[in-house]
């Protein structure tokens, strides 16, 4: 049984109820998040969004407007119910019920959620049952900020790890990018609960894939046969995200107007079709003001990534850029050490030569005139 479960038991069965419900805020509507003793018919008719009205809902929409417990002690009593309004009628019919409670969840100053229970009998509810009923809510708000709390202890847990993997992947391959790239996206992809993920590394005016993670066959293909790609249009992620050099959210390429037709001179507009992409988020990998690369994860849902995300999007191309640098000079170190030793191969080479000269004038001196 789960918080909500438990304290709506406890909630219907102290104030003589019949069933209630707990419904959490989702955008100017509730959704049900957990139910008591329902009836078949009330529960299926609150498997969405319930948005609050003064008729088919009026408990419920007091409570939202007052922020304060409202309660009717008798639905048929009320004037739209005499008048024939057909949702109320049919609320109370499919919920069998007349008195009804309803009391508000708010946590500082916003309402998140809102407890509601249900008699099929008239009559008020007591203070002392309403002010039990306002504790109840209060719990529930409690365990709510505990269960945010706790998950953004496991996130952020979840990416001290991700990026201490990526920093010992870093120190255990000095100068090898790919190992690199494919441990950065491959916790960048777990952690945004993401699809799968590219990195673009800039080449000319276009991108070189420098890794990808769990990307679908058909673009792992395409990007085979061709790894670099050219100057990428302007109206995807990628052309975005190069132009500006800021990070750029999608929230859904197929509600963005042009973003598949195709501009003469310019590539990318290929890749939603192939991989399915809704929502994209576009990381610029920057040295200075240079533009080193893109990092881009993909969601095949509509389902926008959420700041703590991108930020961590954003960790993992600052490390990136890092990496990057630290092979180029580790590569600079090794040839200058190659250059160096081929130099001084070449003069211990010289050397011996002209010391092979000097000993045969030395011998030719030496030789008896005749």
């Amino acid at each position: 049984m789960t918080v909500f479960e438990a304290i709506l038991e406890n909630a219907v069965r102290l104030c003589g109820a019949k069933y209630g419900n707990l419904m959490l805020r989702e955008g100017d509507g509730f959704r049900v998040a957990a139910m008591h003793n329902a009836p078949p018919a009330y529960a299926e008719r609150r498997t969405g969004v319930v948005k609050p009205s003064p008729n088919s809902t009026p408990a419920l929409w007091e409570a939202v407007q007052t922020k304060q417990p409202a309660q009717i002690a008798d639905m048929t009593k009320l004037r739209a119910y005499l008048g024939g309004d057909p949702r109320l009628i049919s609320a109370v019919s499919l919920g069998g019920y007349r008195a009804v409670l309803s009391v508000p969840m708010p946590h500082d100053d916003e309402l998140i959620g809102c407890i509601t229970i249900f008699r099929q009998e008239p009559g008020a509810f007591e203070d002392k049952q309403i002010e039990l009923v306002a504790n109840f809510a209060k719990q529930a708000v409690i365990a709510i900020e505990n269960a945010r709390l706790l998950n953004d202890l496991r996130q952020s847990l979840e990416q001290q790890t991700a990026t201490s993997e990526v920093l010992r992947v870093i120190s255990s391959s000095p100068g090898e990018l790919e190992p690199v790239f494919q441990a950065m996206l491959e916790n960048a992809v777990r952690i945004c609960e993401a699809k799968f993920g590219v990195l673009h590394l800039s080449e000319g005016e276009g991108f070189r894939v420098g890794a990808m993670r769990n990307a679908p066959p058909a673009y792992a293909e395409l990007r085979r046969r061709e790894p670099v790609m050219g100057r990428p249009n302007p109206r995807t992620a990628i052309g975005r995200a190069a132009a500006t050099k800021q990070t750029v959210q999608i929230a859904d390429v197929q509600a963005e107007p042009g973003y598949f037709d195709p501009l003469p001179g310019f590539s990318g507009t290929q890749m939603p079709a192939l991989t399915g992409a809704r929502t994209i988020v576009a990381v610029p990998m920057l040295k200075d003001d240079s533009l080193i690369g893109v990092i881009i994860i993909y969601r095949q849902e509509v389902r926008p990534f959420t700041d703590k995300q991108i930020s961590l999007v954003q960790n993992f191309a600052a490390q990136a850029v890092i990496a990057v640098e630290n092979a180029r000079l580790l590569n600079e170190l090794r040839q200058r050490t190659t250059d160096l030793s081929e130099s001084l191969e070449q003069q211990t080479a010289t050397s011996k030569v002209l010391e092979v000269t000097q000993k045969r004038r030395s011998r030719l001196r030496q030789r008896p005139r005749t």
